[in-house]
């Protein structure tokens, strides 16, 4: 069994970017193998994130942080409730993140999410102001440098602040070695430049934007050894420690209830907000906090 487990996993991960509903396919066939292994439930959790399979995503990845412990897989949970309408719960991952123990591309695309909702939310002043943090401005050359940059562009021209968005559009374009972000169509964009192949239509540059801010749009990657455990394990489903059966069966059980509260969710119209989500107004000033790992950004200012 182990070896089918593996099988299914190397599919999931060669088909996820170009097929997600395959790649979904075959992870699921290796969590009906193998549920209690950890690496399978992210695989799912990440399939489904890519397939736009939201609900079975935050099912899955809250299932392995909790088998894990964890908590690799905020930003991706937090931008699932984005786009399953609820930002304010996007925001509450946000404000309850532990962000000195995040992984520093985490911290930065959980701001990046949570910006987003604020937007979400009509508060838009807001989201620049969460952006302006200091890895907005150092010298990093990592990823998620560029993809910081272009958020905080988009929540410029959001905001229409146009000559503003364009730097900062620039800015990511000039980092953005591994191509992480259409900046540079961002920027012929609003230089009014058509590109060729787009339809001639005269919607607006910030109505089409599918970079980082984007839900679905964060990187969703496994953690690096991840599925070293698919062998030894497979073998026996249910040989895991008692720990981490209970884990998964807790979760499960979590998740049955989630589920439950987000029908009658559904069927009521709304989304659970709390007194004080979603009533701030959009700030008037602009000061972002020291750091993504710091305190909201732009907290002080709600």
């Amino acid at each position: 069994m182990a070896d089918t487990v593996a099988r299914h996993l190397v599919a999931t991960g060669q088909l996820i970017d170009e097929d997600p509903a395959q790649a979904l396919a075959h992870a699921l066939a290796a969590r009906r193998l193998a549920s209690r292994i950890s690496a399978v439930r992210e695989a799912v959790g990440l399939a489904a994130y890519h397939a736009g399979e939201w609900q079975t995503a935050i099912a899955e990845l809250r299932t392995y942080h909790r088998m894990t412990g964890l908590q690799s897989h905020l930003a991706v949970l937090a931008d699932c409730e984005r786009a399953l309408g609820r930002p304010e719960r996007a925001i509450d991952l946000f404000r309850g993140a532990d962000r000195e123990k995040l992984d520093q591309a985490v911290a930065i695309e959980l701001l990046i999410v949570a910006a987003g909702a604020r937007g979400d939310l009509g508060q838009k002043d807001a989201a620049v102001a969460m952006l302006q943090v200091r890895e907005l401005t150092n010298d990093a050359t990592e990823p998620w440098a560029a993809r910081l940059r272009y958020a905080y562009a988009d929540a410029l021209l959001a905001v229409d602040r146009r000559e503003e968005a364009r730097e900062w559009f620039s800015r990511a374009d000039e980092i953005d070695a591994e191509g992480e972000t259409d900046a540079a169509e961002r920027l012929l964009e609003l230089d009014g430049v058509l590109i060729e192949g787009d339809d001639v239509d005269d919607e607006p540059a910030e109505e089409i934007a599918s970079g980082p801010g984007t839900p679905g749009m964060v990187p969703a990657q496994p953690d690096a050894g991840s599925t070293g455990g698919a062998d030894g394990d497979a073998d026996d489903p249910d040989g895991d420690s008692a720990e981490t059966d209970r884990a998964a069966d807790d979760l499960d059980e979590d998740d049955d209830l989630d589920d439950e509260d987000d029908e009658e969710d559904d069927e009521d119209g709304v989304a659970p907000t709390g007194p004080d989500r979603t009533g701030s107004q959009p700030v008037g000033t602009e000061r972002g906090a020291a750091s993504a790992n710091s305190p909201e950004p732009g907290a002080d200012q709600q």
